[in-house]
């Protein structure tokens, strides 16, 4: 009996150890059968946003390819651009240059111009205490003619200041030519012509400032004449019209030797 009850209780002893150790491995299952779920969860969850990454990628590939095709076709343009304005640079130096030059040829022959047309214009010049205006050719002609007075050639110099009269009929010179005409021919010793040309002259011109000098050579053609009468009249008009003048001083010392 006592060995019976020492073998129940052994038995009850072995039952209660026994039930411990069961209920671990049924919590060991559990674990397993829930970590194996959340390694599927986590595994889908992963294919998931693996899936919706290679979406992502394959959407902005699709937008980014023609922003990129667009870019590059922009820089192309660009590119394109910048040549062009590279050769409208270049075109606009040329032209630039070329606008130059055209303005410097046009430059010189304006000056060639005013060079060629220079001596034919009109020529303003002051003569005896008057300012006018003669031509190149009028003023050539005049000192020519002159010149021929003052190296004493007086035939040629009749004929040029003849021909200067006949030629320039309202020269400004005109005045000043009658007064060396006549000298002239006094010089030529044509002196009743010399007369005619003084008279017509002082005349025309008595407030002229060589009036008392022709005025003077009037009366030297008289005296030249022996027509001393007339010589005297013309001494003593030039010594009362012209009082002062060197021209009345001579004719003072003229008139006191035809007494």
């Amino acid at each position: 009996m006592r060995v019976l009850r020492l073998t129940l209780v052994a038995l009850a002893a072995g039952v209660a150890l026994a039930q411990p150790a069961r209920a671990g491995l049924f919590e060991d299952d559990e674990a397993r059968k829930a970590i194996l779920e959340l390694r599927g969860k986590v595994q889908a969850n992963e294919d998931l946003a693996n899936k919706r990454a290679e979406q992502l990628n394959t959407l902005i590939q699709d937008q980014i390819q023609p922003l990129r095709r667009s870019v590059l076709d922009l820089n192309a343009q660009i590119d394109a651009l910048r040549a062009e304005i590279a050769k409208l640079r270049g075109t606009n130096e040329q032209l630039a240059r070329d606008l130059a030059d055209t303005q410097r040829k046009l430059t010189d022959q304006a000056q060639s111009v005013d060079a060629r047309l220079k001596p034919l214009e009109p020529q303003r010049v002051s003569l005896d205490g008057r300012e006018f205006q003669v031509g190149p050719e009028e003023r050539s002609q005049y000192d020519a003619a002159i010149g021929l007075v003052r190296r004493g050639d007086f035939a040629e110099a009749v004929a040029a200041l003849n021909a200067f009269l006949k030629r320039y009929t309202a020269s400004g010179y005109t005045d000043s030519v009658r007064f060396w005409l006549g000298n002239a021919q006094y010089g030529k010793r044509d002196y009743k012509d010399a007369i005619a040309t003084f008279k017509a002259f002082i005349a025309g011109n008595p407030d002229h400032p060589r009036a008392a000098e022709a005025l003077l050579a009037l009366a030297n053609c008289q005296i030249e004449l022996k027509d001393n009468k007339s010589a005297r009249r013309s001494l003593e008009d030039l010594i009362k019209a012209y009082p002062g003048t060197e021209a009345a001083q001579a004719g003072k010392e003229r008139l006191a030797a035809l007494k």
